[in-house]
């Protein structure tokens, strides 16, 4: 008994409450006036009938029926049943008793269908005004166009909501929409015998169980009847429902864009064959939607499969209708199975962070039980259990009889349901189990009939979409939030200081104040003899003009005007500093606080008149000759030469003069991630977000550095906030891709590099259409403009289409169209990607069974209006190959390394000559020289007029110390048209070679293209020391100047300047300069020597002398 108590408690049955209010714009068989009742139905069971009423064209038929059935919660079917079946009410008109009439005969007039889904939304009432659909024989059918719709008031509550609000929180609706098998296998004659067509899938309603979701009685079409542009999805159990109220309210089939699928043939390439499916040839129609309540449990299960497997098994057949037979026969169990196809739909984009839908076309392949087990670990497949779904949904959709009431109850009607009832049961979950093995082993029957599918490349477009996400995305102010905890914002001003600190400062500037006007009432009493300049000095005339200051000051009234201004400053200091804020009982204290106040005031006094004295004797600072892009590029020359030191200093010169530049700190952290200093790194990249939050470079290396360290979680939040920031970035959706990639969860990382590859086609495509010319543009202006009132026309189409009326026919969409000139491609830089493009436009912006032309005739497709398609832009550089760019210029090797093995393994990738010249740039970085001359020679293989692969090849040899063959390749380099990646360093190496050489004319031609495109001290230097070699002093020493000018400490420029004005003759200037060279620390033995042999030799130069 104890144990029993302990259970878990199962919630008392909750009564689900359909009132039917009123019925509006009513007309019977006899007109206006009728008497009429209602039905209400649920799950194939009568809730009751209201009695008759009477109504006419101006009063409304007051119902006021209230109908009930009870919700268990000891069974997850019975939530399941509310998301996906409807209550139905049906409108019966009572007709007049006739003479010798013993009953009222009735006339079916109209069905509505109540959707209790909200129900399961947590609300516990809700009005709605439904339609009422007119059934086959009824009035309502024949009533003109512009006849106000009968439409009926219906309210339904329960007392107390079905879930809670924690219960939200955990549990899920899955909605399956079943829609159109196109291009089915050729045998299927739309004009042949009758077959039944089914679809069919498994879905967890708890943690082992499963409920199989069956579409049933797909119509089969030819190509020419075309669909309705409006396609309004049917109930999955319409139970008796007829004509419109099969049709779910308000529920249409989505027109979406080729691009925004995720299944199968979205290729470029497909487009014609999808046209030409979709548009001409054979279909099946569905359009049955399926929502699938699953408990918390069931939601985990549902992602654990996915995570395991990915595809999901999603079974399509046909079956000859089965023949009418008295009681309950065995051919239920015997019905034959053919065309037994399935479709692996990708399920893993359900958990991508955030998604709650996928929607594509799927290929059908050829049903195996040993390829079902393969992808899915599942044994066997649905197809017996579909059916006898199937069976038990057809037989009890059979209406109640026309023109009656509820029939009797058959015999051994109550058999019938509850057999019904356990055939619908769901199935134990299937998992693969110890002997499967042995079952694998054994070679699978050939489905020779499901071999048509993959023939006639037969897809079926699905769509699964659920309430809430598997795996939530954190919302941008989340983000933004652990961001600003992680790393605080930097206050955008200085903090004002209060207390007694701003109490002494305001008595500063009101000393500063007075002391001012003072020196203005001397300057204007003593005007003339400041302006002869006849002011007398000495003791006696200084006190003489100080009591004629006074006297003025005292007679004016101005002194009390000055004791007035300090006076609010001098009571704050009292209060703030002093703590005195009421009067003093003792005459000796006061005393002797005044006395302590007194000489503080004078003390602050002269400190303030100082600050005022100070700042005007102050030399001014001359402005700086450099600015901050100079010193960024003098660093990264000094990164090149490997003196790690003086680009330490440039970079730190950078931030002094100003801190609050996040840019300034970023490149400092990029410089210490290349000596591998990853502390100091940190700690730069955490100033670049504090300064800025929203700075997506220092966000993206924050997280590099925080991966590093395997601080995976602080990682992933500055990665997502990256792609927050700007969700159009390429590099932070693929860097997002990588760091998963490096954690081992491959569906975020799927899902990243998803992303990261529809940024570069939008910014390739956005490239395109900014370079396209304004003719271009305005034929597909044009063009386009005519499809606008075909669009507008498609609109006003009615509410709910039938399946059995006349079609609509129309021809395909005119896509927009593009000169053929325009086919080039774009290539896309690091630089670029992360400015983000708008999203791409397809050239098809709508289905085209969705957006029919007005006009067209039945079966006629319009092939030749058809303009050409517009071309995809293809980007010339891969997403990985954007990420090295960026990663090589950032020094974050683990992550390029990583980026350049997806881009080998990439289908658009592989190993090409910008793969290899990166793989050798990074070796060089690891100063892995055997390595990167290997990629080298492979990269010239593949192209062997890179300009990069060859400037790399030289700064290679240069290193090596084979000078030669080092001038050869950048030599070759400066012959191609297109320039390198990195000028400058070429030049400057080339350039010194030349020196070595004793080729100065060629030394100082080079340098001067250095000094051209980007001047440094260095490339001045070089254009210096090439001069004085060969003899043009004057040219020597501007060009010398110029490099001491742009930096004043560098040694071998005072060196050369020296020798300059020792042939010059100029003693003074040549030891100032010699002196500065040896201040700086000059080194160079050689350079010192030439200094001394000149020094010597005219005498002078030297102080030691």
């Amino acid at each position: 008994m104890a144990s029993e108590d302990e259970g878990p408690k199962v919630r008392p049955p909750e009564n689900v409450n359909i009132t039917v209010l009123r019925a509006r714009n009513l007309r019977g068989s006899k007109g206006d006036n009728l008497n009429s009742l209602v039905r209400v139905e649920y799950n194939n069971q009568s809730l009751g009938e209201s009695p008759k009423v009477e109504s006419t064209a101006e009063y409304a038929a007051e119902y006021n029926y209230n109908a009930r059935f009870e919700c268990t919660f000891d069974d997850p079917l019975t939530l399941d049943e509310i998301a996906y079946k409807p209550v139905m009410v049906t409108v019966i008109e009572v007709l007049p008793k006739e003479k010798k009439q013993k009953e009222e005969k009735t006339l079916l007039l109209g069905q509505s269908t109540v959707d209790l889904l909200p129900l399961l939304r947590g609300e516990n009432r809700y009005k709605s005004t439904l339609v009422v659909h007119p059934l086959p024989g009824s009035p309502l059918e024949t009533a003109p166009p512009d006849q106000a719709k009968v439409e009926l008031d219906v309210v339904v509550f329960v007392n107390e909501p079905l879930l809670s609000e924690e219960q939200l929180k955990e549990v899920n609706l899955l909605t399956v929409s079943v829609e159109t098998l196109y291009s089915p296998p050729e045998a299927w004659n739309p004009t042949g015998a009758p077959f039944i067509y089914n679809v069919t899938l498994p879905v967890p309603i708890t943690a082992d169980r499963e409920t199989t979701v069956v579409a049933t009685n797909g119509i089969i079409k030819a190509g020419t009847d075309k669909d309705l542009p409006s396609r309004q999805k049917k109930w999955c159990v319409p139970g008796n429902a007829q004509g419109g109220a099969i049709y779910i309210p308000d529920s249409f089939v989505p027109t979406t864009n080729f691009d925004e699928e995720d299944g199968d043939f979205t290729s470029k390439e497909d487009r014609e064959f999808r046209n030409e499916a979709e548009m001409e040839k054979t279909r099946v129609t569905w359009n049955i939607e399926r929502r699938c309540f699953m408990d918390p449990a069931a939601v985990q299960s549902f992602q654990n499969k996915i995570a395991q497997t990915r595809v999901w098994p999603v079974e399509i057949m046909r079956t000859p209708v089965p023949t009418a037979t008295k009681g309950k026969g065995k051919s239920e169990d015997e019905t034959p199975i053919f065309y037994h196809g399935v479709a692996y739909v990708n399920l893993a984009p359900l958990l991508y962070p955030g998604v709650k839908k996928i929607r594509g076309a799927y290929k059908v392949m050829a049903f195996s039980d040993h390829e079902v087990f393969e992808k899915t670990k599942r044994k066997g497949g649905l197809a017996e259990e579909a059916i006898r779904v199937a069976t038990a949904m057809n037989r009890n959709a059979s209406p109640f009889a026309k023109g009656g009431k509820a029939p009797k109850e058959e015999k051994g009607g109550k058999e019938k349901e509850k057999d019904a009832a356990k055939k619908v049961q769901p199935s134990s979950m299937l998992k693969p189990t110890s002997d499967a093995g042995s079952e694998t082993d054994v070679t699978p029957p050939q489905n020779l009939e499901g071999m048509q599918y993959v023939e006639a490349k037969s897809y079926l477009m699905l769509e699964i979409t659920l309430q809430r996400p598997l795996v939530p995305k954190r919302p941008p102010e989340v983000l933004a939030k652990r961001v600003a905890e992680l790393i605080p914002p930097r206050p955008l001003f200085a903090r004002r200081t209060n207390g007694a600190e701003r109490a002494v400062e305001d008595f500063h500037s009101q000393v500063a104040s007075v002391g001012n006007l003072v020196l203005e009432e001397f300057r204007s009493l003593f005007a003339d003899q400041l302006i002869q300049g006849d002011l007398p000095s000495g003791s006696e005339p200084s006190d003489e003009r100080r009591r004629k200051l006074l006297y003025e000051l005292n007679t004016s009234g101005k002194y009390f005007a000055f004791k007035e201004q300090l006076k609010h400053s001098v009571v704050k200091i009292v209060r703030e500093k002093y703590l005195k804020t009421t009067t003093f009982t003792d005459k000796e204290e006061l005393h002797t606080f005044l006395s302590e106040l007194n000489v503080f005031l004078i003390d602050q006094m002269h400190v303030g008149l100082g600050k005022v004295l100070s700042l005007e004797d102050e030399t001014p600072v001359p402005p700086p000759l450099t600015d901050s892009a100079q010193l960024k590029h003098f660093a990264r020359e000094a990164e090149v030469n490997e003196n790690f030191e003086v680009a330490s200093k440039y970079y730190q010169e950078r931030i002094a003069r100003n801190r609050n530049d996040g840019d300034h700190w970023f490149d400092y952290g990029t410089f210490c991630m290349l000596i591998n200093d990853i502390s100091k790194a940190e700690e730069c990249f955490k100033e670049t977000v504090s300064i800025n939050q929203s700075h997506v470079n220092g966000l993206l290396l924050y997280g590099i550095v925080c991966a590093m360290e395997e601080r995976n979680s602080v990682a992933e939040t500055f990665f997502e906030m990256a792609t927050n920031v700007e969700p159009n970035c390429t590099l932070a959706w693929t860097l997002l891709g990588l760091f998963y990639d490096g954690i081992e969860n491959d569906i975020q990382a799927e899902f990243a590099f998803l992303e990261a590859n529809k940024r570069n086609v939008a910014n390739a495509a956005a490239k395109v259409k900014s370079a396209m010319p304004e003719e271009t543009e305005k034929e597909n202006v044009v063009e386009g403009g005519d499809a606008e009132p075909e669009r507008e026309k498609v609109v006003k189409t009615p509410a709910t289409p039938s399946e059995s009326g006349k079609s609509h026919r129309s021809g395909k969409d005119k896509p927009g169209s593009v000169a053929s000139a325009h086919k080039k491609k774009l290539s896309v830089s690091s630089k670029s990607a992360p400015d983000g493009g708008t999203r791409k436009q397809s050239a098809q912006s709508n289905r085209p069974t969705s957006q029919p032309a007005e006009g067209s005739q039945q079966g006629t497709p319009f092939e030749e209006e058809i303009p050409p398609r517009e071309p995809t832009p293809v980007p010339e550089t891969s997403i990985f190959m954007i990420a090295v760019d960026f990663l090589l210029e950032v020094k974050a090797m683990n992550f390029c390394e990583r980026a350049l093995a997806h881009e080998l393994l990439s289908p658009t990738g592989g190993p090409s000559a910008a793969y290899y010249v990166a793989l050798a740039r990074l070796k060089l970085q690891k100063k892995e020289l055997e390595e990167a001359n290997d990629n080298l020679q492979e990269a010239l293989v593949l192209n062997h007029q890179d300009p990069d692969a060859w400037a790399i090849t030289g700064h290679l040899r240069y290193l090596e110390g084979d000078i030669g063959e080092a001038k050869s390749c950048y030599e070759r380099t400066l012959s191609f048209v297109a320039d390198a990646r990195e000028m400058h360093s070429i030049y400057l190496r080339l350039a010194s070679i030349y020196l070595q050489e004793n080729k100065f004319e060629d030394a100082k031609n080079t340098f001067l293209l250095a000094c051209k495109k980007s001047p440094s001290c260095v490339s001045w230097l070089g254009v210096g020391i090439a001069c004085y070699r060969l003899g043009e002093l004057g040219e020597a020493e501007d060009a010398l100047s110029e490099a001491n000018i742009l930096n004043n400490t560098d040694s071998e420029v005072w060196g050369y300047l020296s020798l300059v004005c020792l042939k010059t003759n100029r003693q003074l200037e040549a030891e100032q300069a010699y002196k500065y060279a040896l201040k700086v620390g000059l080194q160079d033995e050689g350079l010192l020597g030439e200094i001394h042999e000149i020094q010597e030799a005219v005498g002078f130069g030297n102080p030691q002398f």
